[in-house]
């Protein structure tokens, strides 16, 4: 469970601080998702 929550922190941080762009937004949130399928 900690996994997940710093995984989750991690990618949060990044979200915020590299898009700059709506097509960057779903980038983002797709390596999110990604990495939390990777996570479990």
């Amino acid at each position: 469970m900690r996994k997940i929550i710093a995984a989750s922190i991690v990618a949060a941080s990044l979200l915020l601080s590299a898009c700059n762009t709506v097509k960057g937004l779903g980038r983002d949130i797709e390596s999110v998702g990604q990495a939390g399928d990777e996570a479990i």
